[in-house]
C-alpha cells in the first residue's frame, strides 16, 4: 500500500488524460497523497476542477504564479513528492525530459526534482514507433526513468498498435512497486551484463552471441526488490531494464574501469560474457582483402579476468561475488573449478550448447555452485532466474553481519 507516500502526478495533453482521474482515485484508496499538476495540453482534457476534488489538492498548472515561485514553488513542488509519475506522458513531455529542457512548469519539476520518476506514454502507434521516441525512450531508460506501458490496443484515432497508455490500475501497481520499501532496500549492487566488442579494425570486431537477456533478467529482480543497482552493459540485444543506473561499455578494459568505478557495492554479481581475447594491435584502418588467397596475421592478447580481479580484492571487495559459467561440457565440474581459480562466493553455471537455445533465447536451466555445495534449478525462464537469484542475494546479504 502506499499510505504516508507523496505523488506529484504530471498530466500530460492527451485522450488518454480521463485516465489519470481514475489513477488519482485508485491512489488515494490506497493512501497517497496526490498533487496533480496539469500541462496547457492537459487542461484541454481534463479540468483542474475535476482533478483537485478528486485529490482534495490544490492543482498546479503555472510555472510563474507569483505567490508560488515567490518561494520556489516548482523546486519544493518537485522534491516534496516520493514519486514523480507522468501520465500520460506525450511524446512532447518525453522529448523534453530527455534532451534537458524546461520551458513549462511540468518540464521545469521533471528537471529540478531529486526523487524517481516513473511515465505511462500514451500516443499514437507511428508517433511511438519513431526513430526519435524511441532515441528518447532509450535515453530516459538510460537515465535510471521507470516504464509503466504503454501497451498495445485499439486508439481514439482508430489505429492499433504499442502506444496505448496503460490502465489506470496497472499504472498504480507499478507506483507501489516504485515505492516498495524491499529487502535490498539501502543496499547498492553491481550488475554486468551483455557480450564485450573487441575491435580488430574499425569495422570488424570479436564479440559471442550473448543477448544479455539474463543479466538484464536480474538487474531487474534486484531493483524489484528495492536494491540501488548499477547495471554495466556490454552491447545486448535487449534493452536494460527500468530504474538501475546504466553504465554502457564495448570492450573488456572499458567494462573492468566501469565496474572498478561503481565500486563500492554490497554485491556484484557479473553476468557479462566477457571476451577472454582481445585484437594486440587493432587496425585504424578497414583491413582490405587482397585477393591473394592469404589470410591477415591477428596476434591476441589476454583481457583482464573483471571477475577474478573483484574477487581477490583485499579493499573494497563486495560482500558477495557472483560469477557465472556458460559451459558446454562438464558444466558443474567445470564451474566448481572456476569458483576456486577466481576466488568468487558463487557461480552461476548453465549449458550453453546449441542444442539448449540458452544463448539469446528466453530460458535457462542453471546450477548455483557455492562453498555448500550445487543446487541444481530446475528449466524456467530467465526472468524467474533472475527472481531467484536475487531473493537468495538477498538472503545471503540479510545474513551477513
Amino acid at each position: 500500500m502506499l499510505a504516508g507516500k507523496r505523488i506529484l502526478l504530471i498530466i500530460g495533453g492527451g485522450v488518454a488524460a480521463f485516465k489519470a482521474l481514475t489513477l488519482i482515485r485508485l491512489l488515494r484508496e490506497r493512501g497517497a497523497t496526490v498533487v496533480p499538476v496539469i500541462t496547457p495540453a492537459g487542461q484541454a482534457f481534463v479540468t483542474p476542477l475535476s482533478a483537485s476534488a478528486l485529490a482534495a489538492e490544490k492543482v498546479y498548472t503555472e510555472l510563474f504564479d507569483l505567490t508560488d515561485e515567490a518561494e520556489m514553488g516548482h523546486i519544493e513542488l518537485s522534491r516534496d513528492a516520493d514519486l514523480v509519475v507522468v501520465a500520460p506522458a506525450t511524446a512532447d513531455l518525453l522529448g523534453k525530459m530527455a534532451n534537458g529542457l524546461a520551458n513549462d512548469l511540468a518540464s521545469t519539476l521533471l528537471m529540478a526534482t531529486d526523487k524517481r520518476v516513473l511515465v505511462a506514454p500514451a500516443m499514437n502507434v507511428r508517433m511511438w514507433e519513431h526513430p526519435a521516441t524511441r532515441r528518447n525512450v532509450a535515453q530516459l531508460r538510460a537515465d535510471g526513468v521507470l516504464f509503466a506501458g504503454p501497451t498495445e490496443g485499439p486508439m481514439a484515432c482508430g489505429e492499433f498498435g504499442p502506444g496505448r497508455m496503460a490502465e489506470a490500475d496497472e499504472i498504480a501497481t507499478a507506483i507501489e512497486d516504485a515505492l516498495a520499501d524491499g529487502p535490498l532496500k539501502g543496499r547498492h549492487v553491481l550488475v554486468t551484463s551483455g557480450p564485450t566488442h573487441e575491435p580488430i579494425d574499425p569495422v570488424r570486431y570479436i564479440a559471442n552471441r550473448s543477448s544479455g537477456a539474463q543479466g538484464t533478467a536480474i538487474a531487474a529482480a534486484l531493483a524489484a526488490l528495492g536494491a540501488d543497482v548499477t547495471f554495466v552493459t556490454g552491447p545486448a540485444d535487449v534493452p536494460p531494464p527500468a530504474g538501475v543506473r546504466v553504465v554502457r561499455v564495448e570492450t573488456a578494459r572499458d567494462m573492468l574501469e566501469a565496474v572498478e568505478r561503481a565500486l563500492p557495492a554490497d554485491a556484484a554479481v557479473f553476468a557479462a560474457a566477457v571476451a577472454d581475447w582481445r585484437v594486440a594491435s587493432a587496425s585504424d584502418s578497414k583491413i582490405k582483402k587482397e585477393g591473394s588467397g592469404s589470410l591477415p596475421a591477428l596476434s591476441f592478447a589476454e583481457n583482464p579476468d573483471i571477475l577474478a580481479t573483484v574477487s581477490q580484492m583485499v579493499e573494497g571487495r563486495p560482500r558477495l561475488v557472483v560469477g557465472f559459467a556458460a559451459e558446454t561440457d562438464d558444466v558443474v565440474a567445470n564451474a566448481t573449478r572456476k569458483r576456486a581459480r577466481k576466488g568468487c562466493d558463487w557461480i552461476v553455471a548453465n549449458d550453453v550448447s546449441p542444442a539448449t537455445g540458452i544463448m539469446g533465447g528466453p530460458d535457462n536451466t542453471v546450477h548455483l555452485v557455492h562453498a555448500g555445495g550445487v543446487e541444481d534449478w530446475p528449466p524456467m525462464s530467465k526472468t524467474e532466474v533472475g527472481r531467484r537469484l536475487a531473493n537468495r542475494i538477498a538472503e545471503a546479504l540479510g545474513d551477513m553481519p
